[in-house]
Formats: structure tokens, sequence, C-alpha cells
């Protein structure tokens, strides 16, 4: 997908930003060499720079110049600060432009970097672990093989797809607020195995590999979770006692209200 010749810059070197670059070395795509990184913090950069061997710099036209596509991971509210220049649009004319900032729309982006091929995508915290899931909308200057480039980027820390921006306020609320839901979820069944008598932490350990377990089967055997559910669920037994108290309680019904919640929530982000 890469090339010796590309270059990834890397504006804003926190936890995304560096989880995002760590991914892409450790999945082959790039090596340390072909990464720059630039942060408000340099002590960030710095630490950055000996944990995984790229290069560092405190100028961002710098960076831009050399980097053949470049990662937004700054703050939302510094978005423009950072890109709204004439050195900036300068050096990014024609480059891709990936925005990993909550709100910020492609219309703004585009504003910002009217000659630039920008897209923005929403990852997820788990893309720390390289288990992230990434949406990706496109702005009207991205080609297929930009977009093909974004979605490796992403992808090198977890899972990545193409969505129309219509849909990034509930991608927010489903992939950026969802690990926060699923720990809930995850913590309430442990209390419930503590409930009845296991240690604590075996009950997290068992609880969080089996809600893992879950959602690999549905990722890697395709079929739907209503599926999979039934051949859990046998007559008379005890998967269906259990299933009938969460009816019992809405939480099905919760749960869709808190994604509905979630995304109009998101929907002020910007």
């Amino acid at each position: 997908m890469f090339t010796k010749n590309d270059i990834l810059g890397v504006l804003g070197t926190g936890n995304m930003g560096e989880a995002i670059l760590r991914g892409v070395i450790a999945s082959g795509g790039l090596q340390p060499g072909q990464i720059i990184g630039s942060d408000a913090l340099p002590a960030a950069a710095e630490r950055v720079q000996k944990a995984h061997g790229i290069r560092v710099t405190n100028d961002n036209v710098a960076l831009a110049t050399e980097a053949t596509m470049v990662l937004l991971a700054v703050k939302p509210y510094l978005v423009g600060k950072v890109v709204d220049s004439d050195a900036m649009r300068k050096a990014l004319a024609g480059k891709l432009v990936m925005s990993v900032a909550a709100g910020v729309k492609l219309e703004d982006l585009q504003r910002w970097l009217p000659d630039s091929a920008v897209v923005r995508a929403m990852p997820n915290t788990p893309c720390l672990i390289g288990q992230g899931m990434t949406a990706i909308a496109r702005g009207n200057r991205v080609t297929d093989a930009q977009m093909t480039a974004a979605l490796a980027v992403f992808s090198a820390c977890g899972r990545a797809i193409d969505i129309e921006e219509k849909h990034m306020d509930v991608v927010t609320a489903l992939v950026g607020s969802g690990p926060a839901f699923a720990f809930l979820f995850v913590e309430a069944l442990a209390d419930g195995g503590v409930l009845m008598g296991l240690p604590r932490d075996k009950a997290i350990t068992l609880a969080a590999q089996t809600v893992q377990g879950a959602a690999r089967m549905i990722l890697e055997t395709g079929k739907h979770p209503a599926v999979l559910k039934d051949q859990v669920t046998t007559p008379g037994g005890c998967t269906i006692a259990g299933l009938g108290v969460l009816e019992e309680g809405a939480v099905r019904g919760q749960l869709i209200r808190t994604i509905e919640k979630t995304a109009k929530v998101a929907s002020g982000l910007g």
C-alpha cells in the first residue's frame, strides 16, 4: 500500500496520534524514519521519538512540506489554528490530510485547505491496543487511491471503513462513545459474578473475555448477532431465563436510546 517514498506527518503526538503511528510501524507499512511528528508540548514529541524512533520537529510547516500525507491529531479547537494559514495551505496542497478531531466537519477542513484532499475520521480508544474501529468520510477532492491510503493508515490499529459524512454523528456515538458503554456492560456482568460469589478480579476477566469472544464471533463468522444468540439459547435453559430478565428491564430499548441521545449531543460538538 505504502511506498518507500511515502512520509507520514503526525501533527499532534498525544494518545491517538501515537496509537496510529505505532500501528503503522507495527504493520510494516512505514518505517520509523518515514514518520515525522510534532506536538505543542516538545516533551511529548521527544517521548514518542524515543519510544518509536520517528523524527520530530517543532516546525509544522516544515513537517507539512516534507510529508506526503498528514494526520491531524490535535484538539478540535486547535485544528483551524494549526492549518488555517497561507504557508500551511501551500505545504499541504494536493496532499492527503486526515483529521481525527471530533466535531470538525469536512466543510471546515475544505475551507481551510481548499487544495488538499481531506478526510474526516472517527477512531476510538481501543486503537491504543491495536483493536480500534475507525470510520472515515472523504472530502470531494479525495481520489480512490488516497482513500485507500487513509483506510490503510487506520486499519493498522484495528479496523476501518468508509462512510458518508452525514452518518458521522451516530458513528461518534457508536464508535467514539461505544467503548464506554461496553466497559459499563462488562462491569455490570462482573458485578453479577461478584454478587454470586466470584472474586472481583476473576469476574472481570471472565466477563471481559466473554464479551470480546462474542464480538469476535460476529466479526469473523459474519453471522447476525441474533443467530449467534439463538445458538446459545436452548429451550427451558438458563440463557433464555437470563435473556428474559434483560427484556423485562428493557435493556435493548435503553441501549438504542443511548445511541440516539449520544448522537444528538455529538451533533453539537462542532
